[in-house]
């Protein structure tokens, strides 16, 4: 498998060999950009072709290329799920043009304060009806484009599970449209948690032949009256990396893994980690 790391680009438009020197430094081999579709109209085809060719001259990847909206994919209202597709469809000739592996997109919420945020409505079975019949043409958009989506998915989502994952994809029925191997968005109770290997491979059973690139990061159990998952830096938390990093690798010997929602300073730490859980579970990063 391959090893790529979010966030230590800002923008694709002002890339720069500074960026570049720090994450060649730390044998990084793909990154990642995430693009407002609402500045899509500001991107020039000369800002395109300049950030592809100095990643290409650093022999560097677009492992993927992320559009953010507020529009929620599956809204009861029709003019807000227009305007999700709208959003959702303006970013891919820029992906296309930067040569992104993969177009990353994520189905929203009804709940108003944001994508991420829960809503009881999100999982009803009309919710999931205009989903699926929101992601069609989207997904004959991406098709049209040659190029692969990526959707994101929590368990706090309308895409709470890998088996509705699955279901998803399955249903729209296309070759172009795939899921985010984020791993740590699918654990749902503490046992699962503390017992992380075998809902590991309950998710990669489940849905990793349709999911082609991967999120990586671990699970720090906070202490409270309720129960608390957060993210953490993977090797210092939780959960069994190298059981992902095998199931991965098993299944996209050339797929890239992310390592992403980190801050500067913890991103060494996360790169020397998988580094290591990897060559100890036999897994191959080149």
């Amino acid at each position: 498998m391959r090893l790529g790391v979010v966030g230590m680009c800002s923008d694709f438009r002002t890339l720069n060999q500074e960026e570049i020197e720090a994450i060649q430094k730390l044998q990084f081999t793909g990154v990642s950009y995430h693009f407002a579709s609402s500045n899509i109209s500001l991107v020039s085809p000369e800002e395109c072709t300049r950030c592809r060719f100095l990643l290409e001259k650093a022999q560097l990847d677009l492992v993927q290329f992320g559009i953010t909206y507020e529009e929620c994919l599956f809204d009861p209202r029709s003019s807000v799920r227009e305007a999700a597709v709208e959003a959702v469809n303006c970013g891919m000739s820029v992906a296309r043009e930067l040569g992104a592996f993969f177009y990353l997109f994520r189905p929203g919420s009804l709940n108003p304060d944001g994508a991420w945020t829960s809503h009881r409505d999100n999982h009803l079975s009309e919710a999931m009806e205009r989903l699926i019949e929101t992601l069609k043409p989207i997904a004959e958009n991406a098709e049209s484009e040659a190029l692969t989506l990526v959707m994101e998915t929590h368990a706090i989502s309308i895409m709470d599970s890998p088996e509705t994952c699955r279901e998803v994809v399955e249903r729209v029925g296309s070759d172009r449209l795939r899921i985010v191997m984020d791993f740590v968005n699918h654990f749902q109770s503490l046992r699962q948690v503390y017992e992380s290997e075998a809902r590991l491979n309950h998710i990669f059973d489940v849905m990793g032949p349709i999911a082609p690139m991967a999120h990586i990061k671990d699970i720090r159990v906070q202490n409270g009256l309720v129960l608390h998952l957060n993210e953490e830096v993977p090797g210092e938390g939780e959960l069994e990396i190298g059981v992902a990093l095998k199931r991965f690798e098993t299944l996209h010997p050339d797929g890239y893994g992310l390592i992403e929602h980190l801050p500067l300073e913890k991103i060494p730490l996360a790169n020397t980690n998988v580094r290591k859980i990897a060559a100890e579970n036999e897994v191959n990063i080149y």
